[in-house]
């Protein structure tokens, strides 16, 4: 293998570029993964379905990174992108329309590809595909309404006795790494008597209070600005029942009032006139003489 003082000075600039970008953040990782021609469709493996190409923003962004890292040798990777960015936001329409003409071109080009593999498929494949698209739309989903709970001050569920302890001890936990670490953690905590566990217990009880009450707050707010969807089952649930015992209540209102309506009217009871009257007819009848001294009206 031939030594580093053997590699020319082009490719040793090249790689100290490349590995300047090597950190954590996954947006840098995936511009250092691609090549110097940003117009290349991206893919995994050769026989991999294409991808889509870079828009027009990372087409200037892998064109100007090499030239930012050089005069900046000592900047951030972060700070790199913003500096960047600032100078696409600058840009004139017609400053921007290479790059995006180049997108484009590259797009109906994706396309075809896309077609291509796609016919190579059996329906078995196809199926695989949507369901693994469908996976991939509910993640980004849940990441994005992670996000703006975050940005609109969620408060932060409460943390449990585990949790409180894990914290507190972690720095001096055995262990070079992290699961480590957490692993000596749990024997610990596993090895502590109740007494030592109560503190604790007590610590995150007070958390669910926390918890509890801001989230009241929070969700007060929500209303406020009119964000219900954001709120928890239960407190949709319980804002539900006022107004459906309300609708209930008017109704069995509504009902009554129209059976009463629909209900015919009572026969008039006899006045105490008639009454006497019908009894005075009765003894004016005739009566004749029966055996044994009965009588019987006519």
């Amino acid at each position: 293998m031939a030594p580093l003082g053997s590699v020319p000075a082009a490719v040793s600039q090249l790689a100290r570029s490349f590995s300047a970008f090597s950190c954590s953040n996954p947006f840098l990782r995936s511009l250092t993964a691609v090549k110097s021609c940003p117009g290349r469709c991206l893919t995994s493996q050769p026989s991999g379905p294409p991808k889509r190409p870079l828009n027009g923003y990372m087409r200037f962004v892998m064109q100007q990174k090499p030239a930012v890292v050089q005069q900046n040798p000592e900047i951030k990777p972060v700070d790199v992108v913003r500096r960047i960015a600032q100078q696409w936001r600058v840009l004139s329409p017609e400053q921007k329309k290479p790059f995006q003409e180049a997108m484009q071109r590259d797009m109906q080009k994706f396309k075809l590809d896309l077609q291509k593999y796609q016919s190579q498929l059996t329906p078995a494949q196809l199926q695989q595909q949507a369901v693994e698209r469908k996976q991939r739309m509910t993640k980004r989903k849940a990441i994005r309404k992670k996000r703006e709970l975050t940005s609109l001050g969620k408060p932060k569920r409460p943390r449990s006795a585990f949790n409180i302890f894990m914290s507190e001890h972690f720095e001096e936990a055995r262990g070079t790494t992290t699961p480590a670490k957490m692993k000596s953690l749990l024997d610990d905590w596993r090895s502590l008597f109740s007494h030592q566990k109560q503190v604790y217990v007590q610590l995150a009880e007070d958390d669910k209070i926390r918890y509890k009450n801001e989230m009241k707050s929070w969700e007060d707010h929500m209303l406020e600005i009119g964000r219900e969807d954001l709120l928890r089952g239960q407190t949709r649930a319980s804002q539900r029942r006022p107004a459906a015992r309300t609708a209930a209540a008017a109704a069995a209102k509504k009902k009554k009032t129209k059976a009463t309506k629909a209900k015919p009217a009572k026969k008039t009871a006899a006045t105490p006139k008639s009454k006497a009257a019908s009894r005075e007819v009765k003894s004016s009848a005739p009566t004749k003489t029966v055996r044994k001294g009965s009588t019987k009206k006519v």
